[in-house]
């Protein structure tokens, strides 16, 4: 894929939970290629990869992305509690978590504290919880803008920004090509996290199946988008995994996740993959595992 400085090239980063992983390797093979963006929009999990990789889109960005996701694990990113989940099944409170734990990991590693400062324009999606529009933000305080994009109802605090009380950006745009096209984009790079395709049985555990299903109805959303703006953009995907048997509540194969993604996207780029309908890539099906 040739740069044109006639267009402006956006890569758009999907939500997925720990499917995020994924995005790290594609990137990697992106920046190896010399492939970058104009500007970088991201919702939930997609939103802090797209933050981490635009403070520093290059190699060196890329293996601090990758160091901090082979050390994530389940309790770091979702920190249950008896108590915590008692009290918002009993409604003393209206989230079962609070997202201390993620809170701390953007504060320590992200070298930016506002928006603006990224090297590469990054916009960050969230949800108005009043009304549910969707709601860009390209500007202020980086943590409170990734920690709304980031807050799944009911298990995470809403964050207040400029009087807006605000949830997840996945709940309306789970791969926010609106946003990125209302920003200027006339490219459009998808880095989707895929959906389990190969799995036996559902996710054990009520969070699971909860991440599971916002997953499958993301993946449907974005079938829609991309028929809704083909004809606006150029629209390219960078094609998930498949088969896939890892579901986005699954912290425990993500080296195997960057690893396979790496490879995907490399084979993707010498051309094995880059002239079909992108929709292909992101049709709802089941197989069986090998």
């Amino acid at each position: 894929m040739i740069q044109d400085e006639a267009r402006k090239t956006a890569f758009v980063l999907a939500g997925g939970g720990s499917l995020g992983a994924v995005q790290v390797g594609m990137l990697k093979t992106l920046t190896r290629a010399h492939i970058t963006p104009d500007l970088i929009v991201g919702a939930s999990v997609g939103a802090i990869n797209g933050a981490y990789y635009a403070a520093a889109p290059d190699a060196s960005g890329i293996a601090l992305l990758e160091r901090i996701w082979l050390g994530l694990r389940r309790p770091d990113i979702f920190p249950l509690s008896v108590f915590g989940t008692a009290l918002g099944l009993l409604g003393r409170r209206d989230h079962l978590a609070l997202p201390g734990h993620l809170r701390t990991l953007i504060e320590s590693q992200l070298p930016y504290r506002r928006l603006e400062d990224a090297s590469v324009p990054c916009h960050i999606v969230a949800t108005d919880i009043l009304d549910g529009t969707e709601v860009i933000l390209s500007t202020g305080d980086a943590t409170a803008a990734l920690l709304a994009s980031t807050a799944i109802p009911a298990v995470f605090p809403a964050v207040t920004i400029a009087d807006r009380p605000l949830m997840d950006g996945g709940i309306t745009s789970n791969t926010p090509i609106s946003a990125a096209v209302a920003l200027g984009a006339t490219r459009v790079l998808i880095l989707p996290t895929g959906t389990p395709c190969v799995l036996k049985a559902p996710p054990r555990g009520a969070l699971a199946v909860a991440m599971h299903a916002l997953n499958l109805l993301a993946m449907r959303q974005l079938l829609a988008d991309v028929d809704r703006f083909a004809e606006r953009c150029e629209l390219l995907v960078v094609p998930p995994l498949c088969p896939l048997a890892v579901n986005s509540y699954d912290f425990s194969h993500t080296a195997e996740l960057i690893r396979r993604a790496e490879a995907v996207t490399e084979r993707w780029l010498k051309g094995d993959m880059q002239d079909r309908d992108p929709r292909w890539t992101l049709a709802p099906h089941r197989h069986r595992a090998d």
